[in-house]
């Protein structure tokens, strides 16, 4: 009996061992469960990344032009500047002061540097009359167009005083009086003036002077008579002038000698050439008499 009890006792210790072992392993396992490892990239994205690197990298497109001179905005701004000086100019007919120029232009508030610049370029510009300052009086600018006409008493002295019997061209007139076609149209009734025009909305065009002392009336009759007489046809009025001894122009007796056709000159031998052939001269016959 004592023997059978030490055995019950011994498997109650080592069934008391494992079991404590078993409750350990647990507790650490729940402290620190393993971590999973990140998946690996599939085939296709590690082939689309690797494509995406050895991709060639295209820079990104400006508006610089490289071919052109770098635009710094001042060259264009004042060019521009300048023409709607000349426009303001050309549309007063009294001269104006640099402040009044800057001032309808806005650009009074700008530095001195480009004012400088810009009245150095007025003084020089062909279509500018620059009246400089004299005593209390400011430097005036005026527009300056081809011809100093605006009027048509001053039209008509200017033609007057040309040596030649030159036309004036009615848009260069326009330039500096924009009234000209009117005046002009008033002129050319007078018998003072006259004038060319175009073709498609009847503008004028060129005036040169006229004399009304040259102008001749005839009479409405003999205007109506000269209108109603109608001429003969071409072929008619041709065999007309044949029947009077009239020879056209196409058929006269007049011949066209033949070009003559200049010949080449013929090469001439050369004379004194090196007699070759000395040892056959008993075999070989002699043909040089037959050379042309």
């Amino acid at each position: 009996m004592s023997y059978l009890q030490s055995k019950v006792n011994s498997f109650n210790a080592n069934l008391g061992n494992v079991a404590g072992k078993i409750s350990n392993k647990r507790t650490v396992g729940a402290v620190a469960p393993p971590v999973k490892p990140a998946p690996s990239p599939t085939p296709s994205q590690a082939s689309d990344t690797s494509k995406n690197d050895l991709k060639r990298k295209r820079p990104v497109p400006s508006d610089v032009v490289f071919s052109q001179p770098k635009d710094t905005g001042m060259g264009n701004e004042i060019g521009t500047q300048i023409t709607y000086a000349i426009e303001f100019l050309k549309n007063k007919n009294t001269p104006q002061k640099l402040s009044d120029i800057l001032s309808y232009l806005s650009l009074q508030t700008r530095d001195d540097a480009y004012k400088d610049l810009f009245r150095r370029i007025m003084i020089k510009h062909i279509k500018v009359n620059y009246k400089p300052s004299q005593g209390d009086s400011p430097s005036l600018f005026s527009f300056k167009p081809a011809h100093n006409i605006r009027s048509p008493e001053t039209l008509l002295s200017h033609l007057q005083s040309q040596r030649t019997f030159e036309g004036l061209s009615v848009k260069e007139l326009k330039d500096g009086w924009p009234e000209a076609e009117f005046e002009i149209d008033q002129l050319e009734k007078k018998g003072k003036l006259l004038v060319t025009r175009n073709m498609k909305d009847s503008h004028a065009r060129m005036v040169w002077l006229d004399d009304p002392s040259l102008g001749f009336h005839i009479d409405e009759d003999f205007q109506s008579l000269w209108h109603k007489t109608k001429l003969p046809e071409a072929s008619v009025l041709a065999a007309e002038l044949e029947s009077h001894g009239l020879q056209p122009a196409n058929k006269t007796g007049f011949i066209k000698k033949p070009t003559k056709v200049q010949e080449k000159p013929k090469r001439k031998a050369r004379a004194g050439g090196k007699t070759t052939n000395v040892h056959m001269a008993g075999v070989l016959k002699d043909y040089s008499h037959l050379k042309k």
